[in-house]
């Protein structure tokens, strides 16, 4: 059993740092075929995420993930993941050089398949974001109204990403809507037991 919580704890890691450094082959060797990826940018395959991040980071939309210890439940061939990340990117907002970070769960669904463990599903559960000049003193011509039509939890990473061209969806997981990120543990964890 730690052999197994070792290798998942691995493989989240992996595929965090082939997101952030651009190893675009050992961000997809993660991913079962039928993965499936819903996050504030993008909804589709594992497959097909990878390749829209690399797309992403070809237009200069790079991030980092600062990461805290991944904790894995495990039981038989499968595994429930939950990864704490800080997203952060630095970006040019309105020719003013910003700051955003957004504090996420990141919550991976993981199963053994001929012999090896892959990424089945990953679903962030959104906790609270802000938005920062990167120069101090430089004021952001962002304030309250210009964030309203976002979600609490991901108001920021909302609002920089949509002025950059992305769809943004505001049906995700986040800790301002309880009820929802309840019933997300609450089935993943009927998944794992099942």
């Amino acid at each position: 059993m730690s052999s197994d919580v070792t290798q998942i704890a691995q493989l989240v890691l992996r595929e965090r740092q082939g997101r952030d450094r651009g190893w675009w082959d050992q961000m997809r060797s993660c991913f079962a075929e039928d993965a499936t990826v819903r996050l504030s940018w993008f909804r589709g395959s594992g497959p097909g995420f990878v390749a829209e991040s690399r797309k992403m980071a070809e237009r200069g939309d790079t991030a980092v993930h600062r990461l805290s210890p991944p904790v894995v439940h495990c039981r038989g061939d499968r595994a429930l993941v939950e990864l704490p990340a800080v997203i952060e990117m630095r970006t040019d907002l309105d020719g003013t050089e910003v700051d955003l970070a957004s504090t996420a769960r990141l919550c991976y669904r993981i199963e053994r398949r001929d012999g090896g463990w892959l990424v089945l599903s990953l679903d962030p559960v959104y906790e609270r974001d802000s938005l920062t000049s990167a120069h101090p003193g430089v004021p952001l011509a962002v304030g309250p109204q210009e964030v309203a039509v976002y979600r609490p939890s991901y108001r920021f990473l909302s609002h920089v990403l949509s002025r950059r061209g992305y769809a943004i969806g505001d049906d995700l997981y986040g800790d301002d809507r309880p009820d929802q990120a309840d019933r997300f543990y609450r089935d993943a964890h009927a998944w794992l037991d099942a």
